[in-house]
């Protein structure tokens, strides 16, 4: 380690986290944990951590993929205005009302449950990336949620429930390829063998996407989500009185444009675009990188296996913002088609569209430029370091998962705490004789259990977008339940690690 900055290290995060919280002024929290943690690295001179902060947003763009990340989250702004102003989100709200009258009979409270199961099942299939995960559940059923008077903080939680969960469970994606390489670069000649095999300890993923079915078909809540869902039951009200939500009102309420047919497929198609063209883009990224871990995948010379092995080794950052883009083509080439708009409304709707995402963009920039503070105050190392010296075998998983959360979460990215334990957690397990596929499965869960509950996560944000919640009100109603599986997890690891 170049330079160990010891507990403080882990202040900037937290500070953010905790001003977010009690103030609900992210953009503000984010800055005033990126400057201390300037004023930490500057040794406490203001006037230099004042341009470091400054210097740190401006470094976020020479990441390709930051930058990437950053214009998907404001091109998804156009995506969303135009299948408004088309028509394709009454029309799909007609189409679903179509469907919900078969079971007519039944009680409003069945009708609720029926489409919130059916958002978790989308947000499974729909397992090849976090971010569109998260955008289609939450674009597709927010006018359903709306009219069946269910809360949009449960929507984000859905929403962010099914997605990452999901991505690391079936890992034929962008995660399945990074964890790979990690995997390989610790002498792993079968990566993919070992992370299947490692996949029956991932507790928490696996306890965070079957506790939605649980809690929809049972009707039990807690917490925060239980307030939200009596506020919205007694008033209707789909949100708190000074909610902000992530989505402006031009976005969430905007009315079809006058005179046109109300299509579902107006909407459907696009959205269907955008998913298609993820898993299609990342295995010819995947293809055109053709690195060691492709070659060492491939086992049998057939179309299936090249493109599932060239998928999983895919770019995710271009795949995203290559799929949104095509997506947007598709619908202004129907729009069109249909004399729906004219070429320069078209424009206008995507500009617009653009510039009302364009505060979710600022979120992501500042989130990415707290995560590089955290990664320069090497918060990662620090953590394990404390801890490495009394680690027993039997404890081993348990503390691994535990650790791994703790940094997810005050780091805001799962992906940074694979690459910061993984090189830690396994040679630790090899040489203490701790159950090695349990202890990655601990790093993936423990990851993901952080990055779920943490409020500068990228997922939790573009969860609390798509949705158009409140963005501290999802993280509020969210934690419970993610403190709740990850606290079955981490029992779990205790458990099976002190007794095999």
């Amino acid at each position: 380690m170049e330079h160990s900055y010891g507990f403080l290290a882990i202040l900037p995060p937290i500070i953010a986290i905790i001003v977010a919280i009690r103030t609900k002024q992210v953009y503000l929290s984010l800055l005033l944990g990126i400057f201390f943690g300037f004023l930490i690295i500057e040794d406490w001179n203001i006037w230099n951590s004042l341009l470091s902060t400054i210097e740190s947003m401006v470094t976020v763009f020479k990441s390709a993929g930051n930058t990437r990340t950053i214009m998907f989250s404001a091109l998804v702004g156009a995506l969303i205005l135009l299948v408004q102003k088309s028509g394709g989100v009454d029309g799909f709200v007609i189409l679903m009302d179509k469907l919900l009258e078969k079971i007519e009979h039944k009680s409003i409270g069945t009708r609720q449950k029926l489409v919130q199961i059916l958002a978790w099942m989308v947000g499974i299939l729909v397992f090849v990336e976090t971010s569109i995960s998260s955008l289609t559940v939450g674009t597709i059923f927010r006018p359903v949620f709306d009219k069946l008077k269910i809360p949009r903080e449960k929507l984000a939680y859905i929403a962010d429930s099914s997605s990452a969960p999901t991505s690391i469970l079936i890992p034929l994606n962008a995660w399945g390829v990074f964890i790979m390489g990690l995997l390989m670069a610790q002498g792993f000649n079968q990566p993919i063998n070992v992370l299947l095999k490692s996949m029956i300890y991932n507790f928490y993923p696996i306890f965070a996407l079957l506790l939605v079915p649980f809690l929809i078909l049972t009707g039990i809540d807690f917490g925060p989500m239980l307030k939200a869902e009596q506020r919205t039951k007694k008033t209707g009200k789909l949100m708190n009185d000074n909610a902000k939500p992530m989505v402006s009102k031009e976005l969430t309420e905007a009315k079809p444009a006058s005179g046109i047919r109300l299509r579902a497929f107006n909407m459907i198609i696009p959205i269907l675009t955008m998913v298609l063209m993820m898993p299609i883009m990342l295995s010819i990224t995947g293809r055109l990188k053709g690195n060691t871990l492709i070659k060492a995948l491939h086992k049998e010379d057939n179309f299936f296996n090249h493109f599932i092995y060239s998928m999983i080794n895919g770019d995710g950052s271009k795949s995203v913002l290559t799929a949104v883009i095509v997506a947007i083509l598709i619908a202004a080439i129907m729009y069109r088609a249909q004399n729906i708009f004219k070429t320069n409304q078209l424009v206008d709707l995507i500009l617009k569209g653009i510039s009302e995402l364009i505060p979710l963009a600022l979120l992501m920039l500042l989130a990415f430029s707290i995560s590089s503070v955290a990664k320069q105050l090497h918060i990662g190392e620090y953590i394990a370091q404390v801890t490495e010296s009394w680690l027993s075998p039997g404890f081993l998983p348990f503390l691994i998962f535990i650790i791994s959360g703790f940094i997810a979460f005050s780091t805001g990215t799962s992906w940074g705490t694979f690459g910061i334990m993984i090189p830690i957690a396994v040679p630790m397990a090899q040489s203490m004789g701790a159950d090695v596929y349990m202890t990655i499965a601990a790093v993936l869960g423990g990851g993901v259990f952080g990055d779920h509950s943490s409020p500068i996560s990228d997922t939790t944000i573009i969860s609390s977008m798509a949705s158009a919640s409140d963005h501290i009100d999802h993280v509020k109603t969210q934690l419970p339940y993610a403190l709740a599986a990850g606290s079955i997890a981490a029992l779990f690891y205790l458990i099976i690690g002190l007794t095999t």
